[in-house]
């Protein structure tokens, strides 16, 4: 069969339902396949938002995403949705076309070095320089995108090996010489890490994001209700975590609460699942987990290490990790430890106070009491992403899908597409602000164009506001942020068939909430928001 007709069929033996993809002549042979096989293909507006789809549909589903893009600047273009994906460990397959491999090098029509470009941020990429080897690379790509630390990995395909004939055979299992992830945690460490556990005093977890990438949310409450441990997490790790739960102390970091960073502070032990401590989730203090003997459980090896020294080291999937641990571990007296932590939060707990606009506190409480608990809620980046890490309450089959590693604005609106294709039946909510809006607002063509029915909660200062707070606290001025020439946000979605309210204070807020809910369509919600607003 044709090479492109394989390709198809490895997507197909993938069990890959949807694809988000911007066709061009360098893919025209794939996208011929493509129209004939019964795998839905979503026309993006911008292959960034391919990229950020794919995360989305995978991040919701817990499966693989799949991204198609054109060579040159097609392929250029999906690089921003790659580098999003390898900084918060998601697996996606990103597919490119190439100019034929005799005019490779040769500067030609729509020619880039993706390969070369993206070395950085893939988790492994692949130029085809044989058709015959396309069964193989395919199975390899999607077993090296899930195994291990989960990444996107690239598959680089020149249009005259997608046109070659080949005999197509798909390869039943993978055997990659040197990639052998460790699943399982050495047994000597484990038993190392509970006797530390069990002699502690002041015990703390710190979750991040690979708890979620494992699917090992039960099996960290489980340890947790056992063991008796406080518990803190990431931006990356509020995702699938109760807020409620009574273990809870809540987020770290720059721009956590001040609780949570001191009771990493105050900690003797420090158990670290699923996260790499990157200087957000520290915020910078060289105070972060200094009184602490720090175990760290993580599959990648490289991270161990990377930003915080560790006692005792445990390589392998946190999954399995925690249910050995809960083996192994019996209940710690840290009432005292939990009472402390309690009165810090009391002493440093904060109420924000309306000032006749739409308080974003206020906003995000309310839609937590709103929505459904299996909704799907998608942030961006900025103060709306911090505000809603911090309000948004997670409980029931709840996620929160938002860009931590890279901060990538324009995240929310595509990843909120994939999110409700690959569950229709689900809210959908896409938090963002009004810059972030406008980076991604071609997309409501995509939602248009496959009818589907999202809530966007959007806070409207008319400013780049996170910037903005950085610039008026570090340089007493503002300057380049101002968005005083935004456009009529409601009219803009009406223009699509969507509809839209303008929200300029509190108490109008609950009945848009209502309006949007009951709606059969996307539906926009403009809070007008104070420029004095801040995260802090």
């Amino acid at each position: 069969m044709k090479a492109a007709d394989a390709i198809i069929q490895c997507l197909e033996k993938e069990n890959v339902k949807i694809v988000f993809g911007y066709p061009g002549v360098p893919v025209g042979p794939l996208y011929e396949a493509l129209r004939k096989s019964n795998i839905e293909h979503i026309l993006v507006r911008h292959e960034q938002a391919a990229g950020h789809g794919a995360s989305g549909y995978a991040r919701s589903t817990r499966s693989i995403g799949v991204c198609i893009a054109t060579s040159g600047p097609g392929a250029i273009n999906l690089i921003t949705g790659i580098a999003t994906a390898y900084a918060d460990s998601i697996p996606i397959v990103a597919i490119t076309g190439q100019v034929r491999t005799d005019l490779i090098g040769k500067d030609v029509f729509q020619e880039a070095d993706i390969i070369g470009a993206t070395d950085s941020f893939t988790k492994h990429s692949y130029l085809v320089k044989d058709a015959k080897d396309i069964p193989r690379i395919m199975k390899e790509a999607f077993y090296i995108a899930k195994t291990g630390r989960p990444g996107p990995v690239l598959v680089d395909i020149p249009l005259d090996i997608q046109n070659a004939e080949i005999d197509f055979e798909y390869p039943k299992e993978v055997n990659i010489r040197g990639y052998k992830p460790t699943v399982n945690g050495h047994k000597g460490q484990i038993k190392k890490a509970i006797e530390k556990i069990k002699n502690s005093k002041r015990p703390l977890i710190c979750a991040g994001g690979g708890v979620m990438s494992a699917n090992a949310e039960k099996e960290l409450i489980k340890f947790i209700e056992k063991s008796k441990i406080p518990m803190v997490h990431t931006l990356m790790g509020k995702d699938g975590i109760p807020s409620k739960f009574i273990y809870n102390v809540g987020l770290i970091g720059s721009h956590g609460f001040k609780y949570a960073n001191k009771a990493v502070a105050e900690a003797d032990v420090l158990i670290l699942v699923g996260t790499r401590v990157a200087d957000r989730a520290t915020g910078g203090s060289k105070s972060f987990g200094k009184m602490a003997d720090i175990i760290h459980i993580d599959v990648d090896p490289a991270e161990i290490g990377k930003n915080l020294s560790a006692l005792i080291p445990v390589v392998g999937d946190c999954k399995k990790i925690l249910g050995d641990l809960t083996d192994g571990i019996t209940g710690i007296n840290t009432k005292v430890w939990l009472d402390e932590i309690q009165s810090w939060k009391k002493q440093y707990v904060k109420i924000r106070e309306t000032n006749g606009k739409v308080n974003p506190q206020y906003a995000l409480e309310l839609l937590s009491k709103m929505i459904e608990d299996d909704a799907i809620v998608t942030a961006d980046v900025g103060q709306n992403q911090i505000w809603t890490s911090h309000y948004l309450e997670m409980l029931g089959n709840r996620r929160f899908l938002t860009s931590g590693g890279l901060g990538t604005m324009g995240y929310s609106i595509p990843a909120s597409v994939g999110c409700k294709l690959a569950f229709p039946d689900r809210r959908v909510v896409a938090v963002m602000g009004d810059g972030s809006f406008q980076m991604s607002m071609s997309e409501l063509g995509t939602i248009a164009q496959n009818h589907l029915n999202i809530i966007f909660l959007l806070f409207n200062n008319f400013h780049l506001g996170m910037v903005r707070e950085y610039q008026s606290s570090v340089y007493n001025n503002t300057y380049g942020v101002n968005l005083c020439e935004n456009p009529n946000f409601v009219k803009l979605v009406e223009a699509y068939g969507f509809c839209g309210k303008k929200v300029n204070s509190n108490s109008e807020l609950k009945a848009a909430l209502e309006e949007a809910m009951a709606s059969n369509k996307t539906f926009l919600i403009e809070c007008i928001v104070s420029e004095e607003e801040s995260t802090l």
